[in-house]
C-alpha cells in the first residue's frame, strides 16, 4: 500500500524507526555534531538542531511545513521519522542512511543493539470525548463493554494496547496501542474538551538472536515489509476504519 493510502485515513501519519542500545550512545560534541551534519548534507532542508533538557538532541526540518523529518539521539535510542511525507520510500531512505551511518560514526554494532523497531502511527483529530470514541469502535462488543450497560456508566480512561509475539522465540513482536488523550477529569467538566487527537500506533519490534550477528539494515528490511502488511490486514479494517467511523457519526450529531 502507498504511503497516500494511510494518510487518506487519518489527519497525520507518522513512519518511524528507533534504534535502542545497550550502552549509552556517544556524548561528545564533535561526535554529535559530525553525525547531525552528515545527515543535513543528505537532506539540506534539516536546518532546525536543538537539545533538550534530558540531553537529547534533534535535528529537524521546519514543522510549520505540515510535512518534517526528523533524526534524534537519546542516551540510548537513535530515533528516524517522517511525518506525512509523500512517498513510502523518502521514509525509508532515510531510515536506511541512519542505520549505515551509526556503526561507523556513533560506534553501534549489531552486538550493541538491543532492537530495532519499525513504527506507523496515525492522529485522528476529534475535539470530544476520546473515549467513548475508542470504547465504541473498539470494545463495545467485547468483555470489557459489558461495564458500560451499568447505571449511568460512561467511559472515562480507554486506552487500550497489546503485544503480540510473531515469532516462537518471541525475538519479533508487534505491539497496537489506541490513546485518548482525553483527561480522566474533563468529562466532569462542563466546558470543550482538549484539542488533541486520538493516537494509534503500530511497532514491529526485532530483538537479535544471541546465536548470529544482528544485521540492521537487513532486519529493517523484514520489519517494514512485516508491517506494511499487518496494517493492511489487521489494523486498517479492525482499528483505523471503525475509530474514523465512529468519529464520523459523532460529528454528524
Amino acid at each position: 500500500m502507498a504511503l497516500n493510502d494511510y494518510s487518506s485515513f487519518c489527519d497525520d501519519f507518522y513512519l518511524d524507526m528507533y534504534v535502542n542500545t545497550e550502552l549509552d550512545l556517544p556524548s561528545q560534541r564533535d561526535t554529535i555534531l559530525a553525525f547531525f551534519e552528515r545527515i543535513q548534507r543528505q537532506f539540506p532542508s534539516m536546518g532546525e538542531f536543538y537539545r533538550r533538557e534530558n540531553n537529547e538532541y534533534c535535528l529537524q526540518e521546519d514543522r510549520q511545513m505540515g510535512q518534517y523529518r526528523w533524526v534524534s539521539l537519546e542516551v540510548d535510542r537513535i530515533g528516524s521519522g517522517l511525518v506525512n511525507p509523500a512517498r513510502t520510500e523518502d521514509a525509508y531512505d532515510q531510515h536506511r542512511l541512519v542505520l549505515e551511518l551509526i556503526p561507523y560514526m556513533l560506534g553501534v554494532s549489531g552486538l550493541d543493539i538491543d532492537s530495532l523497531d519499525v513504527t506507523f502511527a496515525m492522529d485522528f483529530d476529534y475535539a470530544g470525548n476520546h473515549d467513548e470514541v475508542i470504547a465504541e469502535a473498539l470494545l463495545a462488543g467485547s468483555a470489557f463493554g459489558c461495564f458500560l450497560d451499568l447505571h449511568q456508566a460512561r467511559p472515562v480512561g480507554f486506552s487500550p494496547s497489546m503485544v503480540v509475539a510473531l515469532s516462537d522465540d518471541c525475538r519479533t513482536q508487534a505491539r497496537i496501542s489506541v490513546d485518548s488523550r482525553t483527561s480522566v477529569f474533563e468529562p466532569r467538566k462542563q466546558k470543550d474538551h482538549s484539542d488533541e487527537a486520538i493516537g494509534l500506533s503500530f511497532t514491529v519490534r526485532q530483538y537479535p538472536a544471541s546465536t548470529e550477528r544482528f544485521d540492521a539494515l537487513k532486519s529493517f528490511e523484514y520489519q517494514r515489509n512485516l508491517a506494511e502488511e499487518l496494517m493492511t490486514e489487521k489494523v486498517l479494517p479492525n482499528f483505523v476504519q471503525p475509530l474514523t467511523s465512529v468519529i464520523a457519526q459523532k460529528r454528524l450529531t
